[in-house]
């Protein structure tokens, strides 16, 4: 079980698949849309600065703290990023985090697609006992899609980071476990069979 393993990931919405510099363009449109990079309670890297972007998290795989990947639609287009992140094969668990979805993709089931494939990954390739997942308070739609893919919220972690314009951040923190991944599973490809 390789925790830093890249495989690409193919559902019937969506692929996921290796984060390479070749995506820069792509993804500096998907990320333009809307200004969705300007968000104030995410940091999405700029269209400008998305190659940079693209640098920092290969070299983080290369150092062995993350597993990123490049979420491309059906029609070909790539929408977004996802991450493993505070990956810990010793006690067989990680995050899912650092995942953002172009505008014209959220509310397709993109997301719900890209977890379950994510999730399959952590639970039945991995054998994880736990998987985490991390978002701001204020990120209410973040939030929201969590506890839809069948997450718990944990709890809330105060003033755990320091934000880019000097204010705080609360955590706020929800897991999937093993035993509950089966439910999750059935839910999720339940919820996908439904908008086919």
């Amino acid at each position: 079980m390789d925790f830093l393993a890249t495989p690409t990931l193919r559902g019937a919405l969506v692929s996921i698949e290796p984060l390479a510099p070749k995506h820069a363009e792509e993804l500096a449109e998907a990320v333009a849309e809307e200004d969705l990079y300007k968000v104030w309670y995410t940091r999405l890297p700029s269209p400008e600065a998305m190659g940079a972007e693209i640098d920092k998290r290969l070299a983080g795989h290369a150092a062995g703290h993350i597993v990123p990947w490049t979420i491309r639609a059906t029609d070909g287009r790539a929408v977004g990023m996802t991450t493993f992140l505070n990956i810990r094969p010793d006690h067989r668990r990680l995050e899912i985090g650092s995942t953002w979805i172009a505008p014209s993709a959220q509310g397709t089931g993109v997301n719900t697609q890209v977890k379950l494939l994510q999730l399959t990954h952590a639970f039945d390739t991995l054998n994880c006992i736990a998987v985490e997942f991390r978002t701001h308070w204020h990120n209410h739609r973040s939030r929201a899609a969590v506890a839809a893919l069948g997450a718990k919220q944990d709890g809330v972690l105060r003033n755990h980071d320091l934000w880019r314009d000097g204010t705080m951040r609360d955590v706020v923190v929800f897991s999937v476990i093993d035993s509950e991944w089966p439910t999750v599973r059935l839910s999720l490809t339940e919820k996908l069979r439904r908008r086919s």
